[in-house]
């Protein structure tokens, strides 16, 4: 085959656990690593590009150590080189530092974000706390919640 790392078979794993998430093992790095939330394909790349590590590698021919190291690159990018417009949460509204959040941390922190804004009673806030489109979006015919109302006919 053109393209695909074989490695040899005893040092294979069928599932490997990084930042707490199971990947199975024949995915290929970057794809096995956007597997993990706030984690997608670029940025696993990206991070196994910077960690010297070969993307076409599958997940389940990875050392110990490799699992080591790219879990410390996973939880904090910037470490190995990663610019800060890399990062998912930059100018954190507490801290106003860059930070990259993944897992459970990042749908807290957008909770958080959201529970803000209502608050605030901004304009997004409000359309938030009302279940109403966000983003500018039409929603004469669209997003529309509840039993489906049909034309009916009138008396001709």
């Amino acid at each position: 085959m053109l393209g695909v790392v074989i490695m040899p078979e005893e040092t294979y794993k069928h599932i490997v656990r990084i930042a707490g998430i199971d990947i199975e093992g024949e995915l290929p790095l970057p794809y096995g690593l956007a597997k993990i939330k706030g984690i997608g394909y670029h940025t696993g790349l990206a991070i196994v590009r910077k960690l010297g590590l070969d993307p076409r590698l599958r997940v389940g021919y990875l050392s110990e150590d490799d699992v080591e190291m790219i879990e410390k690159a996973v939880k904090d990018p910037k470490s190995v080189g990663l610019p800060s417009w890399y990062l998912n949460r930059r100018k954190d509204y507490v801290t106003g530092e860059d930070r990259h959040l993944i897992g459970a941390d990042l749908i807290y922190e957008a909770r958080q974000d959201i529970e803000r804004l209502m608050k605030i009673r901004c304009w997004r806030g409000i359309r938030h706390a009302l279940g109403l489109k966000v983003r500018g979006q039409r929603t004469h015919t669209t997003g529309r919640l509840g039993p489906v109302v049909g034309v009916t006919k009138g008396k001709k």
